[in-house]
């Protein structure tokens, strides 16, 4: 496996964890507005792109100041 340049991590990590949040966060918000009729499937991926393409690029543009706030509340490992 070809792995991208370390320049690119910070890009792969926010897509990688919007993937996993979107995901989740979309189905339950999916759910809790439309339970689950026969087109809940097709509603819920269509929410989840339309949250992927919002979220990675706030992923990738707040993830920094996020943790650069979070160390001065905590420890950084």
């Amino acid at each position: 496996m070809v792995k991208p340049p370390k320049k690119h991590f910070h890009l792969v990590f926010s897509c990688i964890m919007g993937a996993m949040m979107l995901f989740v966060m979309t189905f339950i918000v999916t759910a809790a507005n439309i339970a689950f009729p026969p087109d809940f499937v097709p509603r819920w991926l269509k929410s989840f792109g339309v949250a992927y393409v919002a979220g990675v690029p706030l992923i990738y543009f707040l993830a920094p100041i996020a943790r650069k706030w979070t160390g001065r509340f905590a420890e950084m490992p």
